[in-house]
């Protein structure tokens, strides 16, 4: 049989992992709280402008380097 301090030690570890835990998971959703809010600020999506003006930009220096490329490539 376990003796009366065994079981208060034991009952005593128990309550301070659950007691753990609660603080843990309340302060880790806290944070969560802050930070979701400023993630969705950051992940908005590209200006339709910005991408058609980087689509233009490598079409262009495309062409324009394009035969440069191919005859330095042609060269092994």
């Amino acid at each position: 049989m376990i003796s009366i301090l065994a079981q208060e030690r034991l009952l005593g570890a128990a309550l301070g992992s659950l007691f753990s835990g609660v603080v843990i998971f309340e302060q880790r959703r806290d944070i969560y709280k802050t930070i979701a809010p400023k993630q969705s600020q950051i992940k908005s999506p590209i200006p339709r402008k910005k991408f058609e003006f980087a689509h233009y930009w490598n079409k262009s220096v495309d062409q324009i380097f394009g035969p440069a490329i191919e005859a330095l490539s042609s060269r092994r």
